[in-house]
């Protein structure tokens, strides 16, 4: 069986979102937790929830990026596996 090939390139921007997912994800959290434990004056639960807002979108526009490079991989007659979209079949 042939293994897709994959665009370093590619590889390299999908780490890096990845990454960047997951490091907003995990600020996200913290800011979460602190918003939680409800021990901060006025000012500074607003300026954390406005950059609790702002993370949320950015981690949920990493992920309709994501999306879109999902591909499916396709078994051929000759043993080939072919890539493609998945949005291709809706």
């Amino acid at each position: 069986m042939t293994k897709p090939k994959k665009d370093s390139a590619d590889s390299a921007k999908s780490a890096k979102s990845v990454e960047s997912f997951e490091q907003f994800f995990r600020e996200l959290e913290a800011t979460v937790g602190k918003l939680e434990a409800g021990d901060l004056s006025l000012d500074e639960s607003l300026a954390l929830f406005q950059r609790g807002m702002e993370l949320s979108k950015k981690c949920s526009e990493l992920l309709d990026q994501a999306e879109l490079r999902i591909k499916e991989l396709v078994p051929q007659a000759n043993g080939e596996v072919d890539v493609k979209d998945l949005e291709e079949d809706a």
